[in-house]
């Protein structure tokens, strides 16, 4: 070993933030700080259910699922800049592609009990052709008529939804998810594995744990690349990056389509959870609570994706809890001011709106101004 190495690695170790190269500093772990606290939080995720009760490992599952659909949709508007009200359409796509692959056949509904090996990149896959084919369309609008045009999805999907009974059952009926099948092992059935028994919401837990951190992964990946770059430069100023060489039409078609796809995995594993869907589902509610992920978690961050999913997961147990401390709140239907929902719905907004205001990088920001200042302390620059 050279003196220079043995000096560049010296200096390195001694100054972490200190990168020798530029492939080095965009390595997904570029510190071994980052790297040791992933690999233990991993490990946290892998036990953690084994201290819980069932209801608490369903709604970590849960935080998994929303936080696969935040990151798709963060990378198409916190990325590319392309604010989309469409992520319940398209959850709903791969919900239904799911289950009428891998669903059971009753009575008039579709169900093929295909593996999950294949129905779950299809589920991805179609509302990704899906969006292939409507982004042109959607790429010819920007701001606030986009968020419109992909209203407009919604309400035209719940509509196909109800109409399309041999697949979805039908409104007010719905139809089972996909059965959690992989390789002939059923993930949502109770096991024994070594001689310890697990129960089945532990089985499906790991499952939706091991695809969210493929796809986490993946997208941390990604937004290395040059394709994510080209989204930032279409979101920062359009119409310089077209001057630049960048197709806004490739560009912007791209991101639908890739966020289509973190969408319909999202909608396929929820189905599951959720364990009899409806038309209603896929309302424009579940959209908003998507933008909440996004906006509140932080805006073109992959970590502040996961922090708005557990945050709008757990708010509604927490708002739940507290209800008997707020005056005028209460249950659904028992006279009071305020219900659960309305509560859920009000804070939503008021959070967005603060976050926007007084925050626009989320929950993510908030992290990194308490990390940054305890790193400087006690120094205030």
């Amino acid at each position: 070993m050279t003196n220079a190495t043995k000096e560049s690695l010296h200096t390195t170790r001694g100054r972490p933030q200190l990168f020798t190269s530029y492939s080095r500093e965009m390595a997904i772990f570029n510190t071994k700080v980052k790297r040791n606290w992933a690999i233990v939080g991993i490990l946290a995720l892998v036990v953690l259910p084994f201290f819980l009760q069932r209801d608490m490992v369903a709604l970590i599952t849960t935080v998994l699922i929303f936080a696969i659909g935040g990151i798709g949709l963060n990378l198409l508007t916190g990325y590319a800049g392309q604010i989309s009200l469409g992520q319940a359409f398209f959850m709903g796509v791969g919900a239904y592609t799911a289950a009428t692959l891998g669903g059971e056949a009753k009575g008039d509904v579709i169900g093929l009990g295909l593996d999950m090996v294949i129905w779950l990149p299809l589920a991805g896959l179609v509302p990704a052709l899906v969006a292939l084919v409507l982004a042109p369309l959607a790429a010819r609008v920007r701001g606030l008529y986009l968020a419109i045009l992909t209203l407009g999805l919604v309400f035209i999907g719940e509509h196909i939804f109800k109409e399309a009974k041999p697949i979805t059952g039908g409104a007010g009926v719905g139809r089972a998810p996909a059965e959690p099948v992989f390789l002939g092992f059923d993930l949502f059935s109770n096991q024994t594995i070594l001689g310890y028994r697990i129960d089945r919401f532990t089985i499906f837990y790991i499952a939706c744990l091991v695809i969210f951190l493929l796809l986490a992964f993946a997208a941390r990946n990604l937004v290395r690349s040059r394709f994510v770059r080209s989204f930032s430069a279409v979101r920062d100023r359009d119409v310089a990056a077209e001057v630049m060489g960048v197709s806004l039409l490739k560009t912007k078609t791209l991101a639908f389509t890739i966020s289509s796809f973190y969408a319909g995995i999202s909608g396929a594993l929820l189905s599951i959870v959720i364990g009899r869907i409806s038309p209603e589902t896929w309302n424009i509610f579940l959209s908003i609570d998507f933008l909440a992920v996004v906006f509140i978690g932080g805006l073109a961050t992959i970590t502040g994706s996961i922090m708005g999913a557990i945050f709008v997961v757990m708010l509604p147990k927490l708002v739940n809890t507290l209800t008997v401390f707020i005056p005028g709140a209460g249950g659904v239907g028992d006279g009071s001011l305020l219900n659960v929902f309305e509560l859920q719905s009000i804070i939503f907004g008021l959070l967005i709106i603060l976050f926007l205001i007084l925050e626009p990088r989320g929950l993510y920001g908030l992290w990194l101004r308490l990390r940054n200042y305890f790193k400087a302390w006690p120094f205030s620059y």
